[in-house]
């Protein structure tokens, strides 16, 4: 009945909500070629059918603009560098990093990179967007309600947008200036035992030419200020709808700093043998970012040569994680180092000139003029080296900093290879799309009807042949890329003996893989792929329901391995309370768990007792923190880093950790241990926020924010679920795929297909899948008709 109710409403929004000028079945638009049906159905997917391609993609940014237009509008804004238009001058350095890294190449070649069509294609969807964008404009009124807030309109898009790179996992140059400030201040060695980095030992000497003095300075500025999200203050909104409070925001309690190698993603492939269909399945859950509206958006594309459904990001065009009619694929991110920090010497006598192989090399520049709310345009000059944009020049002392990017290379736009994938037909073209994929670097999987399996991983890869790229380098000719290592040439397997290939940002390359040259050395922790390739390799024949299961699967490996460490160790009081919750316990991190709340904490405080003991005071403002892996090595092999009686030490380590996380949690949810269920707002649980939500009163917060609810998981478990307490990253999108039976796919993408909050479609999935909750996916037109809740026409303007 509750079903039959919210369709009946979705039926009545969608009769009532009138696209513009136009009846609400039928939109005539200038730029289609033909006729466009779109059918929604009712978890909110828009099924595209068109009769050529062009219109399919004109289609598709048309649909996707009207369900995301203000996060198009922001994306758009971030990509061009007109942040502080609207924002004003604090966000003038974002804006200055934007235009200092943006990709300026030769936008046909660049385009076509990701399909032969590529101009067509992208051409097509900005038209799309932008026709959305002049409807929408002639009724100001209807537009979502975030540009209500701000004063502002939505603005036109260009292909420069669609192809912009600030929103993609690029490379880890944060992490680069970081560990070389780590060696400047504790030395190589300890810095290796600090961090996890594998397989091989990566040489973390600074080159003596670089002055370690300096890599303290704000050197990545400019970058940082690019990448970074944007966030609104009250003085931002409108008066009327402004936040009056006067104190600023207080961080709840509750949430820790979340891991950045817990952005990841879990996907596997599996052969019929292992199934009781006997059909192949595909599975993916990318974690990222937990927002509202979502990073993912579905679509389902259908044309002369195109019918693929799956999700992507919603500002591009295609699919990149889905199927066609013939296989299904998914991706999660396959570490990947393209980004080096380049140190210069400048001439005294001509700051504008660096010393490379013993000449003086002038800096080329650009001038941009930047617009800034409330104050005069900003006229900023950009410097580059052969190597990259300059992020810093310090003309005090003579030294220049620059950041060289792989992806500032043609094809370097996140997932927009993909076009390619959608068409693939077998696995030997999806691998050759696959060579088109240089960002991000990722464990590529396919599964098809045939019942062939394959895994490539991509991204472009720098070859350094003499240095790791784990700390900066000089500038001066010593340290240069041989090149870039071939996609093809990058790990991969096909239909493996063991009947299953899967990946979860663990290192997947094989012992006997011959180009270490371009393989990266920091990874995700193990635990996530452990388990999974755990559950796989069991011998047990699977089903959908298996598959479900383990995309949620809260088991710990981390528990597993350290609850029986505590047999031996004794306690009093509250903590040995506490201490017989974990007797007989799964090790599942269940929200409604009590041993689940007892272990977090307890592993939340294992590593913040080690961050204290075994990072040096030196160190401590640099190094973020241990990864679990390194202390996990320590704690089951105590000799390595305990004392000179290392179990007993260890054991004390142990037992400190446990009655700090006891007293946590009684001061947290109070003396009563019954109530310490890990799912709850005082503990593990989601709450999205709106990026207006501190700006905005009460009654407007109201509306765009969503929960809280209860949670289970953690970054190490395979339904993973960050590592704060509070959500910010997991996967808000899954898709399990029977290649044998394409309408049997299901999936989530939480909390809705809409941005506007308006919509019965911005949350109407948040709490089935914050439950770990799916729906079906349909493919077959029969299906998709029998579940719509809407049918629109777009027809050409005559």
């Amino acid at each position: 009945m509750k079903q039959l109710f919210f369709l009946s409403i979705l039926m009545l929004s969608f009769s009532c909500k009138k696209s513009p000028n136009t009846s609400s079945d039928e939109t005539k638009l200038e730029g289609l070629q033909e006729p466009v049906e779109i059918v929604r159905d009712e978890w909110g997917i828009n099924h595209i059918y068109a009769k050529n391609q062009h219109d399919l993609f004109f289609a598709q940014g048309y649909a996707a603009a009207e369900d995301r237009l203000f996060q198009f509008e922001i994306w758009r804004r971030q990509a061009t560098g007109t942040v502080a238009e609207i924002l004003g001058e604090s966000e003038l350095k974002r804006d200055i990093g934007t235009r200092l890294f943006k990709f300026r190449g030769d936008m046909e070649t660049e385009m076509n990179h990701y399909h032969d069509e590529g101009v067509e294609i992208i051409t097509a969807y900005t038209n799309g967007v932008n026709a959305y964008i002049k409807a929408i404009l002639k009724t100001p009124e209807q537009l979502p309600i975030e540009f209500k807030l701000l004063d502002i309109l939505p603005q036109k898009w260009t292909p420069e947008v669609i192809i912009s790179r600030h929103q993609g996992l690029l490379g880890n140059i944060d992490q680069e200036l970081q560990i070389g400030r780590a060696v400047a201040k504790l030395g190589s060695e300890t810095v290796k035992e600090l961090y996890w980095l594998h397989p091989k030992d990566p040489d973390l000497n600074i080159d003596p030419k670089i002055n370690t003095d300096l890599l303290s300075g704000d050197i990545l500025e400019l970058y940082n200020a690019y990448r970074k999200t944007v966030k609104f203050k009250r003085e931002d909104i409108v008066p009327a709808y402004r936040n009056t409070e006067e104190a600023a925001k207080v961080l709840s309690l509750y949430e820790s700093k979340n891991d950045s190698l817990s952005i990841g993603s879990n996907n596997w492939v599996v052969k019929g043998e292992l199934m009781v269909d006997g059909n192949t399945y595909m599975a993916n859950d990318p974690h990222r970012t937990i927002a509202v509206p979502s990073l993912r958006y579905m679509a389902h594309l259908v044309a002369p040569g195109w019918n693929v459904i799956g999700g992507g990001e919603p500002e591009i065009p295609g699919i990149s994680i889905g199927h066609n009619e013939y296989g299904s694929w998914g991706l999660t991110v396959f570490r990947t180092d393209g980004e080096d920090l380049y140190v210069y010497e400048l001439n005294p006598e001509n700051p504008n000139q660096y010393k490379h192989k013993g000449e003086w090399v002038d800096m080329t520049f650009i001038t941009e003029t930047i617009k800034v709310k409330g104050k005069a345009d900003h006229i900023a000059k950009l410097f580059y080296t052969m190597h990259g944009p300059v992020t810093l020049i310090d003309k005090e002392n003579n030294v220049a900093y620059a950041v060289r990017c792989a992806w500032l290379e043609p094809g370097g736009s996140p997932y927009l290879a993909s076009l390619r994938m959608d068409q693939a037909k077998n696995w030997e073209e999806f691998r050759e799309a696959c060579t088109y994929s240089n960002i991000p670097g990722e464990n590529m999987i396919w599964a098809d009807k045939d019942g062939n399996i394959g895994w490539q991983s991509v991204g472009i890869a720098p070859v350094r042949k003499n240095f790791s790229g784990l700390v900066p380098v000089p500038g001066d000719g010593r340290y240069e890329w041989d090149g870039y290592l071939p996609i093809i040439e990058k790990p991969n397997d096909y239909n493996p003996v063991q009947g299953f290939l899967a990946t979860a940002n663990q290192n997947v390359t094989p012992d006997n893989y011959e180009h270490w040259d371009a393989i990266g050395f920091s990874w995700a922790d193990p635990y996530r792929g452990e388990r999974v390739n755990e559950v796989l390799g069991a011998g047990k024949k699977m089903t959908m329901e298996d598959m479900k299961s383990l995309q949620n699967d809260y088991l710990s490996v981390p528990a597993r391995m350290l609850v029986p460490l505590l047999d031996n160790i004794v306690f009093t009081g509250k903590a040995a309370e506490a201490k017989t919750t974990l007797a007989d316990w799964d090790y599942r991190l269940e929200a409604n768990s009590i041993p689940a709340a007892v272990y977090v904490s307890w592993e939340n405080q294992i590593k913040a007792l080690a961050n204290e003991r075994f990072i040096p005071n030196a160190g401590k403002d640099i190094v973020p923190g241990i990864q679990l892996k390194r202390i996990m090595d320590w704690i089951t092999d105590p000799k390595t880093r305990f004392g000179p009686n290392p179990i007993l030490d260890r054991n004390a380590f142990l037992s400190e950790a446990f009655t700090a996380a006891v007293a946590d949690l009684e001061k947290k949810l109070g003396p009563n241990m019954e109530k310490w269920h890990y799912g709850q707002e005082k503990n593990k649980h989601t709450y999205m926020e709106h990026a207006l939500s501190d700006a905005v009163n009460k009654e407007t917060k109201a509306k765009l924010n969503l929960g809280p609810l209860p949670r289970g998981g953690n970054s190490y478990t395979p339904g993973s679920t960050g590592g704060n307490l509070r959500q910010s990253s997991g996967a808000s999108f899954r898709m399990i795929i029977n290649t044998g039976d394409w309408d049997a796919a299901i999936g989530t993408n939480g909390p809705g297909q809409s941005g506007n909050p308006a919509s019965p479609f911005y949350d109407n999935l948040f709490e089935p899948w914050a439950k770990d909750q799916y729906f079906p996916v349909y493919y077959s037109r029969s299906k998709v008709d029998s579940v719509a809740v809407s049918k629109k026409m777009l027809v050409p303007s005559k």
